[in-house]
């Protein structure tokens, strides 16, 4: 095809675009509605992913040693304790590390210097590989002859992944019903205005014009709206985001968990918007024209 014949199509996309103004409009605002609640979703979803896997990482049960048991009879444990499934590494704590731990969380350290070791137990900080395996490390270390009582979080470690995976769940579940509405619109919109010209496209497949020759200012018209509609829906979501981040990253909440900077996934957010926009655009623009090519 010739330079001169796809600027020709390349204006009559951009023409058909300013043509209908007011459905060009209506695509470019449902295409960022639907890219903002996608994205949004998909945002939350990758922090809450973070939060847990900050958590994996920090996962830990406090392992108490049986009070009969002298510090050397103590440390023994912890080749048993390592050899357990899940268990990433063991930290031993004797009585009075234990005892300095408890008093250094005071201001005033003096009022607990009477205290003594022997108040405390003998103990294993346990760090896990798999938060999602919490209980069944629990009671693997419970069975260790020599240890008496473990601490177990794993019905708050489990209430963490539930949240995750149904986050992900609903993400993934809007990803697909929204990509679905927005060429859904799309495809009306050029269908609309494709219809006003069915006229003439019948009189071009009449006279030999290819399809791809007609349906090529089309797939134009489609390819800016979406491409316009994933720029707008990514400046927008950085605003958002930048905005709840900012009113996240204040007092408690920003003591128990951490908001991933935009400025991390800018580049994979314009591009996911930016290529879902353009083959929304595309997509749409092909279903529209197809049933006029039918000649």
């Amino acid at each position: 095809m010739k330079l001169n014949r796809i600027g020709f199509l390349i204006k009559e996309g951009f023409g058909n675009i300013f043509t209908h103004r007011f459905m060009s409009f209506a695509s470019v605002t449902i295409i960022v509605a639907c890219l903002l609640i996608m994205g949004s979703f998909t945002l939350v979803a990758i922090n809450i992913d973070a939060v847990i896997t900050e958590l994996e990482h920090q996962s830990e049960v406090m392992a108490f040693v049986d009070e009969s048991l002298s510090e050397k009879k103590a440390r023994a444990l912890e080749t048993e304790l390592s050899a357990a499934a899940n268990v990433r590494e063991v930290k031993f704590v004797s009585r009075e590390e234990a005892r300095d731990n408890y008093i250094s969380q005071y201001e005033d350290p003096t009022i607990f210097e009477d205290i003594e070791a022997k108040v405390f137990r003998h103990r294993y900080v346990i760090y896990l590989d798999d938060i999602t395996q919490m209980t069944e490390t629990v009671d693997a270390v419970r069975s260790i002859s020599g240890i008496a009582d473990v601490n177990d979080y794993s019905s708050i470690e489990e209430g963490f992944v539930t949240i995750r995976n149904v986050v992900s769940a609903i993400s993934l579940a809007l990803i697909v019903l929204l990509l679905v509405v927005s060429v859904f619109i799309m495809a009306n919109t050029i269908k609309l205005a494709s219809f006003t010209r069915r006229e003439e496209i019948a009189i071009m497949k009449i006279v030999g014009a290819s399809n791809w020759f007609i349906r090529f200012p089309f797939v134009v018209e489609g390819l800016v709206l979406g491409l316009l509609g994933g720029g707008i829906a990514f400046g927008l979501q950085w605003g958002l985001y930048d905005l709840v981040n900012t009113r996240i990253m204040t007092g408690l909440a920003a003591e128990l968990f951490q908001v991933i900077p935009f400025q991390v996934l800018l580049i994979p957010v314009l591009s996911i918007y930016l290529v879902i926009g353009i083959l929304v655009g595309i997509f749409g623009g092909n279903i529209a024209i197809r049933n006029y090519l039918k000649v």
